[in-house]
């Protein structure tokens, strides 16, 4: 589950060099981050170049530090080209949610891979759900499952209430998007573990219902 596949290697390495040049390049930083205003005015790329930026090392480790436990649980599932395709779309699937979530909001700018991420752990959850997870701040391992749809809701509560500087939209699009490819790579699913299929949707569908009923 601890190896480095050459695919998580090139993310890794990608997420590095760019990270790096934003560090020292503010300019560059500046332009290639999430904004909405700049999308709005037509630097679609934003919302794949934000990706690989971080605000500093400690966000950079982070995020990579958490796809180095979750991207072989995929790749072994998949294989690398799939995982590719998974990081890809829940990068773009946070992005894209984020941009739904603050449209209106011309000054609200991101950075960083955790969507992409997200997408990654959430499509590890849906493939082995009962794999044990903890956290430092909890000492008893839990499904994962449990911690996932846990991570979720806590998200949506950080969507309403905006806590902290933290892109939660941009996590919870990529946790959707990680959902939503793995059940097309793997229909499967539907049949051989419908419980959990459901359960793992369960925050999604509370969140786009509170939207719906304008609570966030």
């Amino acid at each position: 589950m601890y190896s480095l596949h050459a695919a998580t290697i090139a993310i890794i390495a990608a997420n590095v060099l760019v990270s790096l040049k934003g560090f020292n390049d503010q300019l560059f930083f500046d332009r290639y981050k999430f904004s909405i205003g700049g999308i709005k005015a037509g630097q679609k790329e934003r919302a794949l170049t934000s990706g690989f930026l971080h605000v500093d090392i400690a966000h950079l480790f982070f995020n990579m530090f958490t796809l180095y436990f979750f991207a072989d649980v995929v790749i072994s599932w998949f294989g690398p080209t799939q995982f590719l395709i998974i990081y890809f779309i829940s990068l773009m699937a946070g992005n894209l949610l984020a941009l739904f979530f603050h449209k209106d909001e011309p000054y609200y700018s991101a950075v960083g891979a955790s969507g992409a991420v997200t997408g990654i752990l959430y499509a590890a959850i849906l493939l082995q759900p009962n794999m044990q997870l903890g956290f430092f701040f909890i000492p008893i391992p839990l499904p994962a499952y449990v911690l996932g749809i846990g991570y979720l809701l806590y998200s949506i509560y950080g969507m309403k209430k905006r806590v902290g500087n933290i892109g939660h939209s941009a996590h919870f699009g990529g946790a959707i998007g990680g959902y939503l490819t793995t059940l097309l790579f793997k229909p499967e699913l539907f049949q051989t573990d419908t419980l959990m299929v459901i359960l793992l949707a369960l925050p999604i569908i509370a969140l786009f219902a509170l939207e719906k009923l304008g609570k966030l």
